[in-house]
């Protein structure tokens, strides 16, 4: 997968993620093909990049129980 510029990037926080702060994953959708991820508590920490479609059938599984979040 290319790299992607990230110095501008949208990121909103999971709707799974812990309320008090803990365990806070954010994902951007400002890319057609690709979802960067990265941890809240370290947003100069590393991104896990991932293709669009794998992001989406994850998320998915995970709504359907398939996957434990």
């Amino acid at each position: 997968m290319p790299s992607l510029d990230l110095s501008a990037v949208t990121w909103r926080k999971s709707s799974y993620s812990n309320p008090d702060g803990g365990a806070c994953v954010e994902v951007s959708d400002d890319f057609a093909t690709a979802v960067p991820v990265r941890d809240s508590k370290d947003p100069h920490g590393p991104v896990l990049t991932f293709a669009a479609y794998g992001w989406s059938a994850f998320v998915t599984a995970v709504k359907d129980g398939e996957v434990s979040a």
